[in-house]
């Protein structure tokens, strides 16, 4: 297991600790007699409701985004990580920017194809653009979800 996945592990299981302790808290404030409790309660169930969603969504992000690459790799079409860095490890801006216009490209000459949302996504990663960079992410996965043809075999 790599240390990603065991992050995300540990966060998980943390955070669904904390979504059984709310619930448990809700339900004794609901079994209240005051109004008030009763009203804490019932918003002590609706945080845990959010939260799941919120983390259910986010790992399902997650595995469509591992799936897709694993895919590409196999395929030789991942987009090489050759973009220059800092002493620090980021990404220098400039040759981002540049390497960006590539993919943008590349989606708008095949705007039905997941593979180039995918590199899009990551050039919008590399770019800073995380927002971007996720919203076309999901865009890749949902268009792998509808497209008809089957998966490579790995």
């Amino acid at each position: 297991m790599s240390r990603a996945k065991l992050g995300v592990a540990v966060v998980t299981l943390g955070l669904a600790l904390y979504l059984v302790f709310t619930v448990q808290r809700g339900w004794i404030m609901l079994t209240d007699d005051s109004l008030v409790a009763k009203a804490l309660g019932v918003a002590l169930f609706a945080l845990p409701a959010v939260g799941a969603w919120t983390l259910i969504r986010e790992l399902l992000f997650g595995a469509g985004t591992e799936r897709l690459a694993g895919i590409l790799e196999t395929e030789g079409g991942l987009p090489p990580d050759t973009l220059p860095r800092t002493p620090g490890g980021r990404i220098v801006r400039e040759a981002a920017d540049a390497e960006f216009e590539k993919y943008r490209t590349e989606a708008e000459a095949a705007p039905d194809d997941w593979r180039s949302w995918f590199r899009l996504s990551c050039a919008y990663d590399a770019a800073g653009d995380r927002k971007r960079a996720r919203a076309t992410m999901r865009q890749a996965i949902r268009m792998h979800r509808d497209d008809p043809r089957p998966a490579p075999a790995s």
